[in-house]
């Protein structure tokens, strides 16, 4: 993993009936010469033909879901499935194209330097935010510095992001993290438990007004709220070590 020469990445996307966006997605992500990997959440008729065209282009593969997982649970099947393509990176991108393709070239130039690390986007938004998805980040962005004993991380809730293969496979399978919406902070939080380092990039983000969000506000807020319970039992117990990590990097 220290080894830049063996970086190998590939864009994934989770799919779960986002048949009028992704199209364009691909087309962007395609674009910057990444070849792309969609993985179908379960989608109905409409979107899985849409996703089966598009999977007849080159540089795009398909990975279809027998049943929908959620975003958490796709994005970690496409993870198994970017190491049976040979990746040592994944590069995850929302579908509903709220996310700066352009930025795509600049994130990655981020993990070849640093390999080991997890890039994470770091949202600039313009004025198509929904008041209500501001004051909630706000509301996990406390909850993870508590659970981090850190300020260090500004976002953990955006889905544009680089992940190293090996060490979040390797949580993946000792922890099994949420699958829903709750996957995004949490695996974030644990891979920052284990040291793995993180760098932040801005990048600009836009709701689109006729996109299609699948956050159900009471399942989803409560997968969340236990989730942010379980990760600040996890931090009681790591928090002689948080601590002293802290500590060491002060006076480095």
């Amino acid at each position: 993993m220290k080894d830049a020469a063996n970086f190998n990445l590939v864009v994934l996307i989770p799919v779960y009936d986002h048949a009028a966006a992704i199209a364009g997605v691909v087309e962007r992500v395609l674009a910057t010469g990444q070849r792309c990997l969609l993985v179908d959440d379960g989608s109905h008729p409409a979107c899985a033909k849409v996703l089966d065209e598009l999977a007849q282009r080159e540089g795009v593969e398909l990975l279809r879901l027998p049943h929908n997982l959620g975003k958490g649970g796709a994005v970690m099947a496409g993870f198994r499935a970017a190491v049976r393509l040979g990746a040592t990176h994944v590069l995850q991108i929302d579908a509903d194209g709220q996310h700066d393709a352009g930025d795509i070239p600049a994130f990655i130039d981020d993990a070849r330097r640093n390999p080991a690390a997890i890039v994470c986007g770091v949202p600039r938004y313009d004025a198509s935010v929904p008041k209500s998805r501001l004051y909630g980040r706000y509301l996990t962005h406390v909850w993870v510095w508590i659970n981090t004993l850190s300020l260090s991380i500004r976002d953990t809730m955006c889905g544009f992001r680089v992940y190293p293969l090996a060490p979040t496979l390797q949580l993946i399978d000792e922890e099994a993290p949420g699958s829903r919406m709750d996957f995004d902070t949490e695996i974030l939080v644990r891979l920052y438990w284990r040291g793995v380092r993180i760098v932040e990039r801005e990048t600009r983000v836009t709701y689109p007004q006729d996109g299609v969000s699948h956050f159900d506000v009471w399942r989803d807020n409560v997968l969340i709220s236990r989730m942010h319970a379980r990760l600040f039992f996890g931090m009681l117990r790591r928090a002689p070590r948080l601590l002293a990590r802290k500590s060491a990097g002060a006076r480095a």
